[in-house]
């Protein structure tokens, strides 16, 4: 079976495109990057992209009047590179429902909590502020409203007495990079399978003991 072609939108850094870059660099891996797209031109995620060998393209949203025309090159751009799929690893641009219509089951994000809670921005600084005993990241498919649409993965990271938002950020980090290659390719083994607003995984792992923290004496 051939392999899915990707289409990876970054604004910045990119990590986790470095953890899809890694991953799809196995040969085992079913899922091939065909290109990266920023709406940031001074993206450091291009470079290293590019220094991947991978083809990389700008679509600077500030060179549209509004956000149909900007996200119809965007469109164009994931389409001539013949990409099935995409994955927004850090892409900081709310999409309209055309696009997510245009690319339904096919767009998958990655967020630093464990959706529903703490959609949006500054979501360590709100898990603390809150008390939550865990934290985590979550990789699902995109609806049109922010931050929703049906859970492939998850991962729980516990929150220590003494974190901070960066050091909690940091530990979820680690943990996303583990996630959106494994989303992805279970995704592409046509094992996450979604209808309506469920995902069900093929041939799960078992899911071992319950999380407790602080733990038992």
């Amino acid at each position: 079976m051939a392999n899915l072609k990707v289409g990876v939108l970054i604004s910045g850094r990119g990590s986790n495109m470095q953890a899809l870059i890694r991953a799809c660099a196995d040969e085992d891996f079913p899922a091939e990057i065909v290109t990266v797209v920023s709406n940031n031109p001074e993206a450091a995620g291009l470079g290293i992209a590019g220094d991947a060998g991978l083809p990389t393209a700008v679509v600077d949203h500030r060179d549209f009047p509004d956000r149909e025309s900007f996200e119809a090159a965007l469109d164009d751009v994931l389409r001539a590179a013949q990409a099935d799929f995409v994955c927004l690893a850090g892409f900081m641009r709310i999409l309209t429902g055309w696009f997510v219509r245009r690319w339904y089951d096919r767009l998958i994000n990655i967020h630093p909590s464990l959706l529903p809670a703490f959609k949006g921005l500054h979501t360590h600084e709100r898990a603390l502020e809150a008390g939550v005993r865990f934290t985590g990241c979550t990789v699902h498919f995109v609806r049109p409203e922010m931050d929703s649409g049906p859970i492939i993965v998850q991962a729980a990271v516990p929150v220590a007495a003494d974190d901070t938002p960066d050091s909690l950020a940091a530990r979820v980090l680690a943990v996303e990079h583990r996630c959106f290659p494994l989303a992805l390719r279970l995704i592409a083994e046509g094992r996450a399978r979604v209808a309506g607003d469920v995902v069900t995984i093929v041939d799960p792992p078992s899911t071992g003991e319950p999380l407790l923290n602080p733990r038992e004496a």
